[in-house]
């Protein structure tokens, strides 16, 4: 939930979320539902803001996929997160640790005051920021990608729209 004024008056309002996966290398859900496989082994953007607005946050998730040893499906090697002029990579060989602009830090993060908070949750990376991105990496095969719903229809990617 968050709250807002409403005619004045404070109201709880609940917040929906839009969520895209990707899962073990090839299999992703989008966040319209769709699933899909993809094997390939190269960096792409799993979710950006479509058309640049002074009025949306400026962001995008990024996914490196490359190809797993003895095998011909891809798995994920690294995850970067842009929020404003932040840069936050995951590399799979570097569980607890994260790259904020290519220095190595280790969890618990806050940066901005706490507008944007990277931290260790069970086996997964959590970065959550102030306008509700949260993106979950468990440091192997799989990344979770919740967006309020507001921003739906204005993001682009692997993800959809």
């Amino acid at each position: 939930e968050k709250c807002e004024m409403v005619d004045g008056q404070p109201e709880c309002i609940q917040e929906t979320f839009s969520t895209c996966w990707l899962a073990g290398g090839p299999h992703y859900r989008s966040f319209d539902g769709k699933t899909f496989d993809f094997m390939g082994t190269c960096a792409y953007t799993l979710t950006t803001i479509c058309n640049p607005d002074p009025t949306l946050p400026a962001f995008s998730v990024e996914v490196k996929k490359k190809e797993k040893e003895n095998s011909k499906v891809s798995s994920i090697g690294s995850i970067t997160i842009h929020v404003d002029n932040v840069t936050i990579t995951a590399v799979q060989s570097e569980n607890g640790i994260v790259r904020v602009n290519n220095h190595r830090s280790h969890l618990p993060i806050s940066l901005f005051h706490g507008k944007l908070r990277i931290q260790q949750k069970g086996k997964f990376l959590l970065i959550q920021s102030n306008f509700n991105l949260k993106v979950l990496y468990n440091w192997d095969d799989h990344v979770v990608i919740k967006l309020p719903a507001t921003l739906s229809g204005k993001v682009c990617g692997m993800c959809g729209n």
